[in-house]
């Protein structure tokens, strides 16, 4: 089995619910030095999904380019649109949907986060994931354009009202056709989202459209609180933690992808993790996760990107 583990590496303050055009800084980045374990003790490597402010802030910069040049860790694009250039005012409030922005704009925004992570860290990146899960078709089909191989913005077993439909997305990576697009596929990574009993997802997906709109939407967004299980350490308990992985396994997934942001490992930096008790409670569950998943099983740490020739080459 392999394990990815993608963090979201982005500016303060995104869990207040505000989303400023000018965020009000990048330090909680230093704090991934917390995350040094994982490389030393386990040898998994990290892939850094990384923003705009995060890629051009110097001091946040540097700490990239330690990880960039001391793990061999993959540096990745996070797109957080409403903060990435061009900047335009839309008649809703942020953060706007991607697919109601004109896709002109959007693609601006991803070009010049691309061009941010290339001119800043002298790297093109191969993986990428949308600011708040917000994929759609638009955004889809400028990936390829842009260099980039992998996503990471799908999460089974979820549905936010207005969203993108994923409650159904496999557990699994897989290609993904992007329409307009002729060359090799895209290769969609969601995290690791699994159903406490198989066959529930299906059963729940076909009630819900049977169910007036709103109720029926709130039946999938509860899912994930009751009925599923995933590896991603500030969502989920250890116990949990530990039946996903062991459930993905039985059931013959492949791939784990655990996520999290930077901003949960800094103390202050999210309202669930206020001080450094509550921060150094987290990395003792990561460590535990980890320490268990090496004990019951082989296996291999794997960024991102590395994910994109074994899809396709064993699926495409």
């Amino acid at each position: 089995m392999k394990l990815v583990i993608s963090i979201d590496v982005e500016e303060e303050g995104l869990f207040s619910g505000e989303y400023a055009q000018v965020p009000p800084g990048v330090s909680n980045v230093a704090h991934l030095r917390r995350l040094e374990f994982i490389p030393r003790e386990f040898g998994f490597p990290l892939t850094l999904l990384v923003t705009y402010h995060a890629v051009r802030d110097p001091s946040s910069r540097r700490v990239l380019e330690y990880w960039r040049d001391h793990y061999g860790t993959e540096i990745g694009a996070h797109l957080h649109p409403w903060n990435t250039p061009p900047l335009a005012d839309f008649p809703e409030p942020e953060p706007v949907p991607s697919e109601k922005m004109p896709l002109s704009i959007l693609k601006e925004k991803l070009a010049n986060l691309v061009g941010s992570i290339r001119e800043n860290l002298g790297v093109t990146p191969r993986s990428f994931r949308m600011g708040r899960f917000d994929w759609g078709p638009g955004l889809l089909s400028l990936l390829p354009e842009m260099g980039l191989r992998v996503d990471s913005s799908m999460v089974p077993l979820d549905q936010k009202a207005g969203g993108p439909p994923h409650f159904l997305a496999p557990s699994d990576p897989f290609p993904l056709a992007v329409p307009g697009h002729t060359g090799l596929p895209l290769v969609e990574a969601p995290l690791t989202m699994v159903p406490v009993l198989a066959g529930t997802p299906r059963l729940i997906h076909l009630l819900s459209q049977a169910l007036p709109g709103t109720i029926g939407r709130r039946l999938l967004s509860r899912f994930r609180y009751v009925l599923a299980a995933g590896i991603h350490p500030v969502w989920y308990p250890l116990a949990s933690m530990r039946l996903a992985a062991s459930l993905h396994r039985r059931r013959g997934g492949r791939v784990l992808n655990l996520f999290f942001h930077s901003s949960e490992i800094a103390p202050g930096g999210s309202p669930q993790f206020p001080d450094e008790a509550t921060v150094e409670r987290l990395i003792a569950k990561i460590r535990a996760f980890m320490t268990w998943l090496k004990k019951t099983g082989p296996v291999e740490g794997i960024t991102l990107s590395e994910l994109y020739g074994q899809v396709v080459v064993t699926k495409g």
